[in-house]
């Protein structure tokens, strides 16, 4: 896979901060209102007109681009920026009701509703060429606007219209498997066809992989299908990038970044790695999961991910909460000063600005207890204060803009394909979770310091120190050689069970698991040895095991812990390979957090990685780096209670001076620029 970015766009002169603007929910008289106000929070970019199709085109082919005139210069007028949307997120009910088949069916067969967003088929050439005309026409009056600094493309796609399995898509689904394999006897053998019969003799034969009897459908199908969704989505977003590109071009603004929204951690259905090759900048939803203990880590994750995705170029939040969402379980407040915490997390992590949903809270509609900058409250609120006292820190670190993320010398890899493949059914164990398992990993990094980038399996890993696997069941032959070329180079390698099992066609690696990385990690593995729900095995050493055992043979690697007790007593649970230069970890089991940190910090201490355990751990330090040499360190405090660290030189946000050492109060944060 070519992992080259497209060029990268000139970076924002200053942080960007602002919100979804939706003025169409709203009377014109409330628009002044709203350009003070954000002058007031220190508001300089808003994304407009992600959902307002029907009012932009209220009949086929009639446009109405009144509404937008008058924002805009309002908008402008205020030294407020735009990000303009196109709206195709939302299909106007004219638009469903004249193609009713356009409307998405799920894999059992149920055709999806409209009076919601998302409402389509992403095959349907009618939804298509609706796309390409409306983003051809906003972009034929906007594309010279010098207030419209930014075009965002759709919205969330993948997310949560994804898949769709209707006959149009079937047959979408055959024109590019004949692409990809030619003939039918290839399609064959790698679908291992042959077993239960499933022989295809014809192309027409091929239908999407709906839900069977055995509730299983064959895994390369569904693998082949979930690539294909993926690709073919993309195709949506290039053409619309590529419409509004051409009419760039032709007024002599072809530097205007387009990009789009993903939703990187949380959007299975789309492989970004490929889509970030295709934005000029990367952009990124995150939405904190309220419930979830020190959901702070899981946010730092999302981060240096969306970092990492156009190798380390800066970024933007698109979307995140000011505090309580509309539609987890139980949608808890945040607390005061956590929007800040949250902000300037993704900030340090290499944002060069963040964006909330949305402006002004709705009054009406689904996401009407949404959190937004303006609640229902009005400007009397806590969250309206927090939120302009936010605009003034932004502004306050306007030199941080274009520096970049410093210090990550461990990467962790990710890649979607072995996520699509490893959650199937017929699994060994019903516990086997990809996303679980790269969390557990990146919260003990995180704990420990250790500044993480994430790459993909095939990418250059020479510039890393320490290479994390937490999960990689499906591992082509090519990125297995990137492994162990890695390794043997120098580099230290922690890889975690059930990875390099099959290939790129799901298909076993014949010889002994780990199939392809026996060799590299220097050992045989006879027999799976899943666990029963909750079960912990004790480890040699101290800590348990949970999930997973297996039974080992070595073949050159050495045992640094064993199973205690479990089906797997008396055989590794930890080994460690030296390979000529370097040195490969493996885990064939999930140890509890504190034994995993530990092994963590031997293979750290093998790759030469500082491990920190001594500064608290609920102190969150990351640095950025301008080109001409000016270093920022971000100090995050999330605890009660203050917490010091080392610092000389003066923080941005409050103008005082510190040298040797600093003090972040408590559920505070501080940005040292420090002494050259």
């Amino acid at each position: 896979m070519n992992q080259t970015a497209s060029p990268p766009a000139a970076p924002f002169a200053r942080l960007a901060y602002g919100a979804d603007y939706n003025p169409e929910q709203w009377p014109e008289e409330v628009w002044a209102e709203d350009a003070r106000l954000m002058r007031e929070a220190g508001v300089n970019l808003v994304s407009l007109g992600i959902f307002a199709w029907a009012l932009l085109e209220p009949e086929p082919g009639v446009f109405d681009f009144s509404l937008l005139d008058k924002v805009i210069a309002q908008l402008a007028g205020a030294g407020v920026d735009v990000d303009l949307a196109t709206p195709t997120a939302a299909a106007p009910n004219w638009f469903l009701t004249a193609y009713p088949h356009v409307r998405p069916e799920t894999e059992d067969g149920v055709v999806l509703a409209g009076s919601s967003r998302q409402t389509y088929c992403p095959h349907s050439p009618e939804y298509r060429e609706a796309c390409l005309r409306i983003a051809d026409k906003l972009a034929e009056r906007y594309a010279a606007h010098p207030a419209v600094t930014m075009w965002h493309v759709h919205n969330e796609y993948g997310s949560p219209t994804g898949a769709c399995y209707c006959a149009v898509s079937a047959q979408a689904f055959r024109v590019w498997l004949k692409a990809k394999y030619g003939t039918l006897e290839a399609l064959n053998t790698a679908w291992t066809a042959t077993f239960w019969g499933q022989l295809y003799t014809a192309w027409e034969q091929i239908d999407t992989p709906k839900r069977t009897p055995m509730a299983d459908v064959n895994p390369v199908h569904r693998l082949d299908f979930a690539r294909f969704t993926s690709d073919t989505t993309l195709e949506l977003y290039t053409g619309q990038r590529d419409v509004i590109r051409a009419r760039l071009a032709a007024v002599g603004r072809a530097e205007t970044p387009v990009t789009t929204n993903f939703q990187l951690i949380n959007c299975k259905a789309l492989d970004f790695w490929s889509w970030a090759r295709e934005v000029d900048i990367a952009a990124n939803n995150h939405y904190l999961t309220a419930e979830a203990p020190d959901n702070q880590i899981e946010l730092a994750l999302c981060a240096d991910f969306t970092r990492s995705i156009r190798g380390g170029e800066p970024w933007l939040v698109m979307e995140h909460s000011t505090g309580a969402v509309s539609w987890q379980p139980r949608n808890l407040a945040k607390r005061p000063g956590e929007m800040r915490r949250n902000t300037l997390s993704h900030v340090a992590r290499g944002a060069d600005g963040a964006m909330f949903f949305q402006w002004r809270a709705s009054r009406g509609g689904g996401e009407k207890f949404h959190s937004a900058m303006l609640p229902h409250g009005g400007t009397g609120t806590r969250i309206w204060r927090e939120a302009a006292a936010l605009g003034a820190d932004l502004a306050a670190l306007e030199q941080v803009a274009g520096s970049r993320v410093a210090g990550a010398s461990t990467a962790v890899l990710w890649d979607w394909e072995s996520w699509w493949s490893l959650e199937q059914v017929f699994r060994p164990s019903v516990d086997l979770a990809y996303k679980p398992r790269q969390l557990e990993f990146y919260e003990q990094l995180w704990r420990a310091h250790v500044q993480v980038d994430f790459a993909h399996p095939g990418a250059d890993l020479s510039g890393y120190r320490l290479v994390v696997v937490p999960q990689m069941y499906l591992c082509r032959e090519q990125w297995a050689k990137n492994l162990r070329d890695y390794v043997a180079g120098g580099g230290t390698l922690v890889v975690s069970y059930f990875s390099g099992i099959v290939d790129e066609d799901d298909a076993v690696y014949l010889g002994g698991y780990p199939g392809v990385l026996r060799d590299l990690l220097g050992l045989t593995i006879g027999e799976f040895l899943p666990l029963h729900a909750d079960r912990e095995v004790a480890l040699t050493g101290g800590g348990t095991g949970r999930i997973w055992s297996e039974e080992i043979a070595l073949h050159g690697a050495e045992a640094q812990r064993v199973f205690a007790e479990g089906p797997a007593a008396g055989g590794p649970a930890v080994t460690r390979h030296r390979v000529e230069e370097g040195t490969a970890w493996y885990l064939a089991t999930s140890p509890d957090p504190a034994t995993l940190r530990e092994i963590l910090r031997a293979a750290a201490a093998d790759a030469g990685v500082a491990f920190d355990t001594q500064t608290p751990d609920t102190l969150e330090l990351v640095e950025r780096a301008s080109p001409d040499g000016d270093r920022y360190l971000f100090a995050i405090n999330h605890a009660d209670e203050p917490a010091e660290f080392p610092a000389s030189g003066t923080d941005l946000l409050t103008g005082e001076v510190f040298a040797g050492s600093a003090t972040v109060p408590a559920g505070a944060v501080r940005v040292v620029k420090l002494e050259a």
